[in-house]
């Protein structure tokens, strides 16, 4: 099957010395970037540091490997920090485990199925506003390290949060302020000194080390959560229950179509980059897979990362040889330094993902859509982003497309129409075809619809009246480019009524999916196949020698 085809396949025809050279040069740069990130997004995420790598380890690789883009660097990211942080507080981490097996199994699914292209249909009001409550939340949960605050357990809602936060704020660390502080001036100088190497990896290595010398008092990755292993992850299948499964559909369910819309979205962003063209199918089956294998071994739910995936592009990277060079580059790392990592501090990893935080919402658009955006976009952006702060990913997403949808659907029923034609009892001499549509005998009454004629707007169809004197009702159909059977029930009544009234029913100009519905349904036959014609001159031609006999 093409569309499931590896992207990786592909690449290794005709692969030079060249661009491997590349590709490795490219895989150790983003494994390089991608260490503090993976580290800091398994931490605020609820989760050991150790798991952040194991899924850029091992979700990285199979995202590369049997994925559908050529450059797509798969790992933690900060759109599911979230979702996972209030999956594992509910249900714990055999939950999570559970969670994202299920979700790689939805997005193998969706992939098969040919869901790719389906992704496109989420709106950006959606996608808009659940980014910016997301970038909110995830702000707001680095508060607590950043200032060294002393609380004993923070709790998940974003408004307790807060509560939290206030009812402790004398407890502020201001050497931990200050050095997360620290942090983040040299994340944000340091990129207009080179882009070779991430400011995140030199705010870690000098505030660490300055909180090394000084022996200053602020809580590290080690005094929060002991010694680190660095040891490769192992396989492990988590205690699965049949209620558990049940319960965790909904959030599976997220996971899986924020890692289809984030990763597709990193493949469109690529492509433009390079020129090329992703399989989104086979990048969904992908994600899948690597979401499967990275809950079997101990990691987190992972997507395509846009910000590695451009990093990757930026310096060579043109094969998924350097996503696989990547996942090496990291377990080298963690077999080699994972101990070091222990003497990070917290407020720095806080710091980190606070600058992620501001980066990855899209506040100009947001406000721009709530400036110039129809009411009813407004509604949808600012009901999932409320929300996706005050409640979570799952209910903003479920109502965010509901409430789209409904008001997609009030749209189109408005822009279905049914007008009649006028009558004129006396015309004059009719030099063209358009005033002799408009020369109607009154025993005639022509009814033009336009517009998709569905549930939502079949109700429409009942301005469709007959007078004591008509005889031929025309319904003109050339503005109809789809029907469903709510509106083809209408119109039986429609039928059913005229034909009690001797009043013949004919229908002009049916286009294709209209005629296609009509013939499944049997509507053809019921309203008799001579009442369909071509075009309204043959319709009006019909309807006068009905008229006339």
């Amino acid at each position: 099957m093409k569309e499931l085809r590896p992207k990786l396949l592909d690449c290794l025809k005709g692969y030079s010395g060249s661009q491997a050279v590349k590709d490795i040069i490219s895989g150790i740069i983003v494994a390089i970037i991608a260490l503090p990130l993976s580290i800091a997004l398994a931490i605020a995420s609820g989760v050991g540091p150790e798991q952040g790598l194991y899924t850029a380890i091992i979700a990285g690789f199979f995202i590369a490997v049997f994925g559908g883009s050529r450059v797509q660097i798969g790992g933690p990211t900060a759109a599911f920090v979230v979702i996972i942080y209030g999956i594992v507080a509910t249900y714990g981490r055999d939950g999570l485990v559970v969670a994202t097996i299920m979700a790689g199994i939805m997005l193998i699914i969706m992939g098969i199925f040919h869901f790719g292209s389906l992704i496109k249909y989420i709106p950006y009001t959606i996608t808009t506003g659940f980014t910016c409550g997301i970038a909110v939340t995830l702000f707001a949960g680095q508060l607590k390290d950043f200032l060294g605050l002393s609380i004993e357990k923070v709790p998940s809602e974003f408004i307790p949060k807060i509560g939290s936060y206030i009812e402790n704020i004398r407890t502020i660390n201001f050497t931990a302020l200050l050095i997360g502080g620290l942090a983040i001036v040299i994340m944000l100088v340091w990129p207009k000194i080179t882009d070779k190497i991430p400011g995140s990896l030199v705010a870690i290595i000098v505030t660490t080390v300055i909180v090394k010398i000084f022996g200053l008092q602020v809580n590290t990755i080690g005094s929060v959560f002991g010694q680190l292993s660095s040891s490769f992850p192992s396989f492990a299948l988590p205690n699965v229950t049949f209620d558990m499964i049940k319960q965790l559909i909904q959030p599976a369910f997220t996971i899986a179509i924020l890692a289809g819309i984030e990763s597709l979205l990193s493949a469109v962003v690529a492509d433009g980059m390079i020129n090329d063209t992703h399989n989104s199918n086979a990048e969904l089956v992908g994600q899948g897979l690597g979401n499967i294998f990275s809950g079997l071994f101990g990691g987190i739910p992972a997507t395509g990362a846009i910000a590695r995936t451009a990093a990757n592009v930026r310096n060579g990277g043109r094969t998924p040889i350097a996503g696989v060079v990547h996942c090496v580059t990291l377990t080298v790392i963690l077999v080699l330094l994972m101990p070091t990592a222990a003497m990070i501090p917290m407020t720095t990893l806080a710091a980190v993902l606070l600058v992620v935080a501001a980066n990855m919402a899209d506040w100009s658009s947001f406000f721009h859509l709530c400036k110039t955006a129809p009411k009813s976009d407004i509604l949808v952006l600012v009901a999932t982003f409320v929300l996706t702060v005050v409640f979570d990913l799952v209910v903003a997403i479920e109502v965010g497309v509901v409430l789209a949808a409904i008001l997609f659907m009030k749209r189109m029923s408005d822009t279905a129409d049914v007008k009649g034609w006028k009558y004129i009892e006396e015309p004059e001499t009719l030099p063209d075809e358009k005033e002799k549509l408009m020369a109607i005998p009154k025993e005639i009454r022509v009814f033009e619809i336009s517009g998709p004629l569905f549930f939502a707007a079949a109700d429409k169809l009942l301005a469709i009246d007959s007078k004591s004197f008509t005889k031929v009702l025309i319904i003109r159909m050339r503005a109809v480019p789809a029907i469903d059977v709510s509106a083809i029930r209408k119109l039986r009544e429609l039928v059913t009524k005229a034909n009690k009234n001797d009043i013949t029913v004919i229908f002009s100009h049916v286009n294709e999916q209209p005629m296609h519905a009509f013939e499944k349904d049997g509507f053809v036959d019921f309203a008799g196949k001579d009442n369909f014609r071509t075009n309204i001159i043959e319709a009006l031609d019909y309807a006068n020698s009905l008229v006339s006999k």
